[in-house]
């Protein structure tokens, strides 16, 4: 047998946090600088920073043989990024050792390794060499690279200009084409459309069958399970699980704290964010309340996903909004926005409701995964059948949504 591909043994991160005894805002300096106006200052007290260990990620250890597509999946915290990291050579590991034969191109969040101010041809010149190809093996597969992602008429455009969209479809062009033996792709393939999805997915099949190895994250069950046939279960900064598939996702939403409601502090950006979720159950089926904070007026796509307990996504599309005529539209504040659909076409059982705020095929703003649950316990309807999976993502059968604006800015923004 030979050797894997990739090993890792005992990997661990630790970042190490420094913290002050005081916050230190600017209220607080400005009331200072006022009291030595009017007095003088009473002696200075020192407080000094304390230092507090944070590991990221500990204790990991597995093996990754040759041609083998690896699935990588958590919650948010996990550990997954961290990892990707440690594997892409982008940060060193505190402990532990990673051993790899090959070349290795990551694709971790839109526009990594790309000049802004290089233009897409550029670009795929200055990846190649990045990865070790010569020129004369770049230009060979130049064409196959841009055909792949679509931006014909950009590609003298510098990439600053690109919309996430394009970006994503380059740079995953480029990762995949100029076949390095190892692809590492974080989920930043959400941000494509649908057809750009799947013909990724297919790409990345098409990869594995050549005999080279791809480690793929994501948080979309059905995908993870159509793609490969393996998976690491990261939790806490550990790794919990390495198991086929199938047992891997059912460890996945085993582990999830989803109920039928939800609050949450948003992080700090000027993006929208979810801040609450609650499920309510109607006469035929499911109510959704969401709670949005916006800083400004903002149009968003408001997507729901559902899917079973094992992962795999029911209902045609999704249950949500995903075209600019359904658009939801947010004054500054926090925002609510209902949702409701009818469960009759579903088979006994429990479900999970997936959330994403985004700017259509190009922006995701906040998502929540796995973070409503219900039990569907009436039969399905005469003759329904129950819902499955179509082979890149979403099931087979349309499940009617009616969305109804609450109450719009019933509180202030505060940035406090």
């Amino acid at each position: 047998m030979s050797d894997p591909i990739l090993s890792i043994k005992d990997l661990g991160k630790r970042y190490r946090l420094r913290t002050s005894a005081r916050h230190n805002t600017l209220r607080d300096q400005l009331a200072e600088g006022f009291r030595r106006l009017v007095r003088r200052p009473a002696p200075e007290t020192v407080h000094s920073p304390a230092e507090v260990e944070f590991w990221a990620l500990r204790g990991v250890n597995c093996s990754i043989e040759e041609g083998e597509i690896l699935g990588v999946i958590g919650r948010n915290g996990a550990g997954k990024s961290t990892l990707l990291k440690l594997l892409s050579q982008i940060t060193e590991p505190t402990e532990g050792e990673i051993r790899i034969r090959g070349r290795i191109a990551s694709l971790l969040e839109v526009g990594t390794g790309f000049h802004p101010e290089l233009s897409g041809r550029e670009n795929i010149y200055l990846n190649g060499a990045i990865l070790g190809m010569s020129k004369s093996e770049i230009s060979r597969k130049f064409d196959e690279i841009v055909a792949f992602a679509e931006v014909e008429k950009f590609l003298d455009t510098p990439v600053k200009r690109y919309s996430s969209g394009m970006y994503v479809r380059l740079a995953f062009a480029v990762a995949a084409h100029l076949e390095p033996e190892i692809l590492i792709i974080d989920e930043v393939l959400a941000v494509g459309d649908a057809a750009f999805q799947q013909k990724c997915l297919g790409r990345m099949k098409e990869v594995g069958k050549s005999g080279r190895t791809v480690i793929f994250v994501s948080h979309n069950m059905s995908i993870v399970q159509s793609l490969c046939h393996r998976c690491l279960v990261m939790q806490g900064g550990r790794l919990i699980a390495d198991a086929p598939v199938s047992e891997a996702v059912e460890i996945y939403l085993r582990d999830s704290s989803a109920s039928n409601a939800f609050n949450q502090t948003p992080k700090r950006t000027d993006k929208p964010a979810l801040v609450s979720g609650n499920l309510d159950p109607t006469d035929d089926g499911i109510r959704i309340r969401l709670g949005i904070t916006s800083e400004n007026r903002r149009s968003v796509a408001v997507d729901l996903r559902l899917a079973d307990r094992t992962g795999i996504p029911v209902g045609f599309g999704s249950l949500g909004t995903l075209d600019s005529r359904s658009m939801v539209e947010l004054a500054p504040g926090t925002n609510f926005v209902s949702f409701s659909f009818s469960t009759r076409a579903l088979a006994t059982g429990s479900y999970y409701i997936s959330i994403d705020l985004t700017l259509p095929f190009s922006e995701y703003y906040d998502r929540c995964e796995n973070c409503l649950q219900f039990e569907n316990i009436r039969p399905a309807a005469d003759g329904a059948t129950r819902l499955v999976a179509q082979s890149w993502g979403y099931g087979s059968v349309e499940l009617p949504l009616k969305r109804e604006l609450d109450q719009l800015n019933i509180t202030e923004f505060s940035s406090r």
